[in-house]
Order: C-alpha cells, then structure tokens, then sequence
C-alpha cells in the first residue's frame, strides 16, 4: 500500500474509535495563518479577515472524502458569501500539480491556499482529511468537524446562520 493509503485508513480507524475528539479548542481564538493563493500567489492571512465569519477546510487531493467535501463548501459559499461567510480551503498536498488536478476534475468556487509551511495545519492541530473550523466574526472558533459527514449539513447551515446574525 502507498504511504498515502496508510494514512488514509489509520485516520478512519482513529475517526471511528473517537468520534467527539476535536483538534482545535473550541471557544478559543483561531491561530492566524500566512496562505498563499494556489491559482495567483496572492498572500492571505487569517487575521486579515475577523468581521467575516470564516469556514476553514483543511484538505488533500488523496483523500476521498474531501472529494465528497467539494460540492457542499461551493454551496456554503453560494447560499452564505453575501452575508459576510468566506469558504477557505486549505490543501495539504506536498505536489501541488495534484492539488491542481484534483481542482480540474472538482471545480471550487471557494478560496483555495496552500499552506506550504504545514504550520497553520500544525497550529489549528489537523488530524484528519478533511478537518473543518468554522470561525466566527471575533476570530474565535464556534465549531470542528473531522472527515466530511453529508448528514451535519442543515447542522451546519444553522450554525453558520446564527453566527452570520451575530455582531
């Protein structure tokens, strides 16, 4: 098996054993991060965007659910970005050439960045493909979902209404 693979099935398995562990406290301020744009090189940096509510994405091109990820944060992004959500995708792939394939095949309306330090995935503490923080407009993290799970959607789009009605 690749080394990919490996570490895919080991991050289920760990999924599965603790469904309600959560990298980042929540409740605590968000760690600020320094991302560069993976279409244009454009700098962006976490802090830079309090007064926004912010749904942070941690994903790799390898990983399967991040694939199923994709559709959901384009509709975040399209029913929200008016009110003031911004969709931040992060991927961690060491070869971004896959990360641009895996765009080709998955288009995303949202910001996408790279994080080629692995030090905002290394402060937000990622333990899972994809890893999820939604951030409210203080810069204080609300919510953390490990793996993508289609069925906390109308979940989600509840919280992300409060926290958009929240000064």
């Amino acid at each position: 098996m690749t080394q990919r693979l490996l570490i895919l099935i080991s991050s289920l398995l760990f999924l599965q054993q603790v469904p309600a562990l959560h990298a980042a406290e929540l409740d605590k301020k968000a760690p600020n991060c320094h991302l560069t744009s993976l279409d244009n090189g454009q700098q962006h940096d976490l802090l830079s965007k309090r007064g926004k509510v912010i749904y942070v994405d941690f994903w790799a091109s390898w990983c399967p659910p991040c694939i199923k990820s994709f559709p959901f944060l384009n509709t975040l992004e399209h029913d929200f970005k008016s009110r003031g959500l911004q969709v931040i995708a992060i991927n961690m792939d060491e070869d971004l050439d896959e990360a641009n394939e895996f765009l080709m095949k998955k288009p995303a309306n949202f910001t996408i960045v790279t994080d080629t330090s692995k030090q905002c995935a290394q402060d937000f503490g990622v333990m899972a493909m994809p890893s999820s923080y939604l951030i409210d407009r203080k810069g204080v993290i609300r919510h953390t979902q490990l793996g993508f799970k289609a069925d906390t959607a109308s979940e989600l789009h509840v919280l992300i209404d409060k926290l958009l009605k929240e000064q």
